[in-house]
């Protein structure tokens, strides 16, 4: 029984993780009529949790698959750095430009596009999945947008914090998955602000 109570308590404890906005600079309703970003995404002084900085912690991960597999450590490293462009990004695309059926885009090959949507993920916290036991994983990231020819001209800015992130009744077990649920979510509440506010 307690062992059930126990578990009831873990899936609560995801479950109850919710998001904050806040906005930074500029206005959301600055973004009315805008119909395509071009799309930057930038990992720079990303924060893990528990770790210095990011190079610490792909340095312990490293080693902990080295000594258990040769070759294991830089595997890891490949993947934790190629799931942004294999996982993440494609993520993001896809759950903003459904909420617009075409109306807005969003992609990283508009270039002709006026203005830039940049994605500057502050934090990533992987979760983890190991059967009975999971947590979501979570993002930090700021959000701004900007005249392309003129970066220096930001129209909007905002910032949300511990967006979630998990596969459907709990079948993540794949660390790049979970993250990636962040940044669909993220992706999600960016669009329905805009479509709520920037009327």
């Amino acid at each position: 029984m307690k062992k059930i109570i126990l578990i009831f308590l873990c899936i609560g404890t995801t479950v109850a993780s919710a998001q904050k906005y806040k906005s930074l600079d500029g206005d959301i309703k600055n973004l009315k009529g805008i119909t395509s970003y071009t799309l930057e995404f930038d990992y720079s002084n990303l924060e893990i949790p528990k770790y210095d900085s990011e190079e610490d912690f792909l340095a312990d991960k490293m080693q902990a698959r080295e000594e258990k597999e040769a070759g294991g450590g830089e595997k890891f490293k490949n993947s934790w750095l190629s799931d942004r462009e294999e996982f993440y990004e494609p993520k993001f695309i896809e759950s903003f430009n459904k909420r617009f059926d075409g109306a807005v885009t969003v992609g990283k090959d508009l270039n002709d596009a006026q203005y830039t949507m940049l994605v500057h993920t502050n934090l990533i916290y992987a979760g983890y999945n190991v059967g009975v036991w999971r947590q979501n994983a979570k993002i930090d990231a700021t959000i701004k947008v900007y005249e392309t020819a003129n970066p220096e001209t930001i129209i909007f800015s905002g910032k949300y914090v511990d967006v979630p992130g998990g596969g459907a009744a709990g079948y993540d077990f794949n660390t790049g998955y979970r993250i990636s649920e962040a940044y669909a979510k993220l992706a999600k509440s960016i669009a329905g602000l805009i479509k709520k506010k920037a009327k």
